[in-house]
């Protein structure tokens, strides 16, 4: 009995120091994109960047359930990859905004460059809810000519309860609709 009273009491009381020991997963940092993936980047073109374009990609750091009484907290992780086997891509702008459409996060200090095939990750940790059921990021992308269009998607992963949920939301290009 005495060894089941100290086994629980040893269990409860590494139960209370996990959040201390082990710090929760929160949104990634600028400079942290540049460490993390400095195997992906490469020098900057000295030509110009003729050719450019956006994407608009709807993430969800949170979704509402059962009739909105529950609310499953997701991770988010956006990728873009260079789809170009030759040329580099340069990425000027990763902006994270939330349901209003207020800039949570911006990624880039400064326009970076992606070798050919590479790839870059921003991630958002669950317990950051900053970005609301609405939130979405804008990448704005550059090249020196043709090039093959990037490819940007984001992977939302999160539990409630003992069911888990993982889903993708490609990025859209952004084009003006309207009268030419």
């Amino acid at each position: 009995m005495c060894h089941i009273l100290t086994r629980g009491l040893f269990l409860a009381i590494l139960g209370g120091l996990a959040p201390i020991l082990a710090p929760p997963a929160s949104a990634q940092t600028a400079a942290g994109i540049e460490q993390a993936f400095a195997g992906s980047l490469t020098t900057m073109p000295s030509e110009n960047l003729d050719v450019s374009g956006a994407f608009y990609v709807p993430v969800y750091s949170s979704v509402s359930m059962s009739q909105g009484k529950l609310r499953a907290d997701f991770s988010v992780t956006l990728s873009v990859h260079n789809a170009s086997e030759t040329r580099p891509l340069v990425l000027k702008r990763i902006a994270y905004f939330d349901t209003g459409g207020k800039l949570v996060e911006s990624y880039l200090k400064a326009p970076v460059a992606l070798k050919p095939f590479s790839t870059i990750e921003v991630f958002v940790g669950a317990v950051d809810v900053r970005g609301g059921t609405g939130a979405n990021f804008a990448v704005d992308w550059a090249a020196t000519g043709e090039i093959a269009e990037p490819v940007v998607e984001a992977l939302m992963i999160g539990s409630l309860g003992s069911g888990h949920y993982a889903f993708i939301s490609q990025g859209r290009p952004l084009k003006m609709v309207g009268k030419n």
